[in-house]
């Protein structure tokens, strides 16, 4: 069985959720509640995330990513995890429910372009308008956005032992999909209320050596 790896961005990658931030800095009384809709599951992340953009200026693009870069921190361990998959040869994926123009900036030179899928943004109009090239296959009706379980269908063969690292709702899906999942903040929540098996992290030396005892106990 052969490992592969697909991690979240947001609060995963970075210690913080880089959408809520934007939110809260740039639109915060108009997509607090939305926020908390989709939370809750009263509407689609996809649904969501469009709405929350939308009420944003596409005149802000640069000034968002100068917040996000100057802002958002990489998790502790993170290029170090990158290199130890390169090592082992296991195929690693960032599957992201954030937006190109934020994520590339945040790990360009650590993660190679086709190694990421996330969703992307257009700015031709007044409002940020986000697009979907990683929608819901026919196997999905959750209106995912970036649908994670999409993605893994894709990229996983039959037999592999796929590893999924999360943080939050958007990974649930993929959660239910893993063979192993590590988990922090909501999602740890998520798994224990769906009875889904994890293991947590603080770092990615955490996932290092979680995946390492892991790996050593199957062969």
């Amino acid at each position: 069985m052969r490992p592969i790896i697909f991690c979240d961005f947001d609060g995963t990658i970075t210690k913080s959720d880089n959408i809520v931030a934007i939110m809260k800095q740039f639109a915060d009384e108009v997509t607090a509640p939305i926020k908390d809709a989709v939370l809750n599951k009263e509407i689609s992340i996809r649904e969501g995330v469009g709405r929350m953009f939308a009420q944003i200026d596409s005149g802000l693009r640069e000034q968002i990513i100068e917040f996000v870069v100057e802002n958002a921190e990489l998790r502790k361990g993170f290029e170090d995890f990158v290199d130890y998959t390169k090592q082992q040869g296991i195929p690693f994926y960032v599957v992201s429910g954030g937006i190109d123009f934020f994520v590339e900036p945040m790990i360009n030179g650590i993660v190679n372009h086709e190694e990421l899928f996330c969703n992307s943004a257009d700015f031709s109009s007044e409002h940020i308008q986000i697009l979907w090239p990683y929608s819901c296959d026919k196997e999905c009706s959750n209106d995912c956005g970036c649908c994670k379980p999409t993605v893994i269908r894709k990229l996983a063969h039959d037999g592999d032992f796929k590893i999924v690292i999360g943080d939050s709702i958007t990974d649930l899906e993929a959660a239910k999909m893993a063979d192993l999942v590590l988990a922090r903040d909501f999602l740890i929540d998520l798994c224990e209320k769906d009875g889904i098996k994890y293991q947590s992290f603080e770092t990615f030396h955490d996932c290092i050596n979680i995946i390492k005892k892991k790996l050593e106990v199957r062969v």
